[in-house]
């Protein structure tokens, strides 16, 4: 695991596991058969995006921990910095 210990490795999973997470959770859960994009023009007014925007949030802060864990400390900053967007989308929905 410490050959993978780079920032870029943690950074572009960072950017997209929220958005994976995010398409996991509406397709399972929005009552519908709206395509991804129209569920997001549905909810994007609106505060429950900004609430699951926070939601997705949380896959990566347990990719953090773990990385933490096993002294992935680059890694773990990739991931976190990979937040920082969602994190700042979310704040202003709210």
């Amino acid at each position: 695991m410490k050959k993978f210990n780079h920032f870029l490795y943690g950074f572009i999973p960072g950017l997209l596991l929220p958005v994976c997470f995010l398409w996991l959770y509406l397709k399972r859960f929005y009552p519908g058969n709206l395509p991804f994009f129209e569920i997001l023009k549905e909810l994007y007014p609106g505060v429950m995006l900004g609430k699951l925007l926070l939601l997705s949030i949380m896959v990566n802060l347990v990719g953090v921990f773990v990385f933490y864990k096993q002294d992935c400390f680059k890694l773990g900053i990739g991931m976190m910095m990979g937040v920082i967007p969602y994190l700042i989308a979310a704040l202003f929905m709210m």
